[in-house]
């Protein structure tokens, strides 16, 4: 067995500073555990300010991929670009010359994952993932073997820290939206351009990932339902504080009935379940399996050292492949083609806030149009009255999301409601 793997890594952005300094840092320990050295012996960066910056030595930098694409002794490639091009032709090209990969690309693995994992099988070489999904939280590798034994019944999840962090310093301060994401931009952890953390596209790609490793069929983000945070209230969050809820942005996939429901949007759920009590950046990723029951990953989703970690442990998990000549062990297990749900055909429960005329009647025949559509209603609360209108809260049993909005199409064509304020979905409610 060869005693020395080198190492390739692309890009010494965030994540990638934190690849350099755990594989330096820590290159004797891993020596040992491995049975081999782990070199970084070339990175691919341009700007050599921000190499100066790191302390990196200058002879490793290169600026062409092909001097990393041509090197025989390189036999790992760490990708941590992010985005789809050039990593999604960088990745191929890798494959191509024989070199196992390492990626923490959410985007490209939720859009291009089929693609790579198969030239991966091809090749019978690794391609690895982990920090793709929750940073620091291993949640792929036990999805693909320390749960192997159970069925996946659910997979649910809080997998962005911007949103959880804004929606928290909601609920704890009381501020608006605007406020809350000013602060999260103003500690860092929020983009300058938060549209993709907000919007919940960053949360899409995540769980698009997990279903596809949950239920061993492909599903790529722009199969996922999605809906961002930016229309939550004060007002929403005190109303689900009453009912003994929190607000989340809940990444979630399940299979019922051989198709698969995989969708992400704002959600209130009871203050008892687990992921109720993740607040700030923390990330957590909760699992129903058939035989173990219900488990929870927690920790840091994001960040340079939380990522890095995982990033590691593949590049170790490669390492030890490679010197056992196991590689490929695992690759894509989406053998199985399975319907994603369209979201007019799921059933939730949802709440509903409306701003209407404060008088007689008005309640009767908002109740006629959602029991004409087939809408079962839970509760009613009225709130006001604010001048000449009042404010109604309504909490749905499970209907059919098609359902739901038929009513409120009419509901809103009514003179007596100013506003249908906001709707959002309900975990944990039952049926009648």
């Amino acid at each position: 067995m060869k005693n020395e793997i080198d190492v390739a890594l692309l890009g010494l952005g965030t994540v990638g500073s934190g690849v350099h300094k755990i594989l330096t840092r820590h290159k004797e320990n891993f020596r040992k555990k491995i049975g081999a050295t782990l070199n970084l012996t070339k990175i691919l960066e341009k700007n050599l300010d921000r190499v100066d910056e790191l302390g990196i030595d200058r002879s490793c930098i290169v600026s062409d991929f092909s001097e990393i694409l041509d090197d025989p002794e390189i036999k790992i490639v760490v990708e941590v670009f992010g985005g789809l091009e050039p990593a999604r032709t960088f990745i191929l090209q890798a494959l191509d010359k024989g070199k196992h990969v390492v990626t923490a690309n959410k985007e490209l693995m939720a859009s291009h994952g089929e693609e790579i994992l198969r030239k991966a099988d091809e090749k019978k070489l690794d391609v690895l993932f982990e920090a793709s999904v929750g940073g620091g939280i291993p949640i792929v590798r036990p999805l693909k073997q320390c749960l192997m034994g159970n069925k996946i019944e659910q997979v649910m999840g809080i997998v962005n820290g911007t949103t959880n962090f804004v929606l928290t310093e909601m609920s704890k301060e009381g501020c608006s939206f605007n406020e809350a994401l000013k602060e999260a931009q103003r500690r860092g952890y929020a983009e300058r351009d938060p549209s993709a953390d907000i919007e919940g596209k960053d949360a899409a790609s995540k769980i698009a990932i997990l279903a596809s490793i949950a239920f061993n069929s492909r599903v790529t983000a722009s199969q996922v339902y999605t809906e961002g945070i930016s229309n939550i209230t004060p007002e929403d969050i005190a109303y689900a504080r009453e009912l003994g809820c929190v607000v989340k942005l809940i990444a979630l996939a399940k299979e019922e009935d051989g198709e698969l429901e995989v969708r992400v949007h704002p959600t209130m759920i009871p203050r008892s379940h687990p992921l109720a009590t993740v607040d700030g950046v923390y990330n957590a990723i909760f699992v129903v399996g058939d035989a173990v029951g219900e488990v929870m990953f927690f920790g840091q989703g994001a960040g340079s050292m939380p990522a890095a970690s995982a990033i590691v442990g593949d590049v170790i998990e490669v390492a030890r492949n490679t010197l056992y000549g196991s590689s490929g062990r695992i690759g894509c297990t989406c053998f199985e083609k399975k319907d994603v749900k369209p979201i007019d055909e799921i059933y939730s429960s949802f709440y509903l806030l409306m701003n209407v005329s404060d008088q007689p009647g008005v309640l009767a025949r908002i109740a006629k149009i959602f029991g004409d559509n087939d809408v079962s209603l839970a509760s009613v609360i009225q709130k006001g009255p604010r001048g000449k209108n009042a404010e109604l809260m309504f909490m749905t049993h499970l209907v059919k999301d098609k359902h739901l909005h038929a009513a409120l199409k009419d509901i809103r064509k009514l003179p007596v409601v100013n506003e249908v304020c906001n709707v959002i979905r309900v975990e944990g409610a039952q049926s009648d």
